[in-house]
């Protein structure tokens, strides 16, 4: 494992570090979790065109896109720096990590000339149309109709837990084009305008306060075929692209980590003696430890292997299923800690500025964001371990005859 930059990456860290203290200053203090407002999508769209125009936003995409064409290494030290700044929370993760990505891939050439530039740029925002309510963690179980009529498609259904669709000028999605194939083989995906007649984007309160999620409700929305992402019939192969994409986009859950809990524990009292001092504590800490070195660790592992021009191993899979874990533990026992005082969120009085009362509130969502525990492990054990596949009592079944309960 090399933990330093080759004279490359060091010469990029720099030019990188340049930017960022000409644009943006550093963080003070911790970073909360609230509501995005319009106001900061004005931000993260002003934002998103500094760094389009200076080379930094596109840093993989290729040059005809507006892109750098640049290395997985200098897209991960751009964002190991840019984590130092107080810049504005994006809105377009979605689009240039996810979804600009799988239009490279699918796009015609008329998709490819109208929808790259714009969203690099910080013109257009993107979301991602794939969770249902009746489908939970099978997205492929999803129900929402795409019936073909004319040159148009006519779509009817639900999504859910769709990130930022009320701020979004397009979103990504899949539908059910044929109910009497399997589930995997009946799919389609689409560009939706989301401000197509027929649409409705109603915000979901969050408990944390926030409305970053929305429910989408499609009647008779009407999409032209040219707004057809792939072929008919083979949404899944696109939705499997935009899912990889995803995974990369995602990364680690943000919050509350080893050296904050330590830092709590060693100024709070508990049982007359400092938290610090209990071996029930103690031992927390030292698992808490261990997990924070095994990601720091496995994260360099993929990136020496990136910086020398290899593929990452299986230990990709691993970070978000440790991590999102640890971070809802860690706050969980941040508010014990706390004491009667951690029901006072407040952070201009809570201890820690509230930070483990918010990361209590937002922690369970990164456990489902990305895909969930149950996918992950799935994941690894079925493509990395190589162990036999779950049982489907559905496989080849076509999708109007699965059965969906009591009749």
């Amino acid at each position: 494992m090399d933990f330093s930059d080759t004279p490359e990456e060091a010469a990029f860290r720099a030019e990188a570090r340049a930017f960022l203290d000409a644009h943006m200053p550093l963080k003070q203090g911790r970073v909360t979790s609230r509501a995005m407002t319009p106001e900061d999508v004005a931000a993260s769209r002003a934002w998103q065109r500094i760094k389009a125009e200076k080379g930094f936003a596109g840093i993989l995409w290729p040059k005809e896109f507006g892109g750098r064409e640049g290395t997985p290494m200098q897209q991960i030290i751009f964002g190991q720096e840019e984590e130092r700044y107080a810049v504005p929370t994006t809105v377009f993760n979605q689009g240039v990590g996810m979804a600009m990505p799988t239009v490279m891939s699918f796009g015609t050439p008329e998709q490819l000339a109208r929808y790259p530039r714009p969203a690099l740029m910080g013109d257009e925002v993107w979301c991602q149309l794939f969770s249902e309510p009746a489908a939970g963690s099978d997205l492929a179980g999803l129900r929402t109709r795409a019936v073909a009529d004319g040159g148009d498609w006519v779509i009817n259904g639900q999504k859910i837990w769709t990130s930022y669709a009320h701020f979004a000028d397009f979103g990504m999605m899949v539908a059910r084009t044929d109910p009497d194939l399997p589930k995997h083989q009946g799919l389609t995906f689409f560009i939706v305008d989301m401000r197509a007649p027929g649409i409705e984007i109603r915000p979901i309160r969050q408990i944390s306060g926030a409305s970053n999620f929305s429910e989408v409700f499609f009647t008779d929305v009407r999409i032209p075929d040219s707004q057809r992402l792939g072929k008919v019939g083979e949404g899944w192969k696109v939705a499997l692209t935009m899912l990889a994409n995803e995974r990369f986009t995602v990364g680690r859950a943000e919050g509350p980590d080893f050296e904050d809990i330590f830092a709590l524990a060693r100024s709070v009292d508990l049982d007359g003696k400092r938290a610090v001092d209990d071996s029930a504590v103690r031992e927390r800490l030292a698992r808490w430890y261990v997990q924070s070195a095994g990601l720091k660790y496995t994260r360099l592992r993929s990136q020496t292997a990136l910086s020398r021009g290899k593929a990452p191993g299986p230990e990709n899979s691993i970070g978000k299923l440790v991590s999102a874990p640890k971070l809802q533990e860690i706050a969980t026992f941040g508010v014990d800690l706390i004491g009667m005082a951690g029901a006072i969120s407040d952070p201009d009085i809570a201890a820690m500025n509230g930070w483990f009362q918010q990361a209590l509130l937002y922690a369970p969502s990164k456990r489902i964001a990305g895909g969930t525990d149950e996918i992950l492990r799935n994941i690894i054990a079925e493509r990395v371990l190589g162990l036999p596949g779950d049982v489907r009592a559905d496989k080849g079944l076509p999708f109007n005859q699965i059965p969906t309960g009591l009749r």
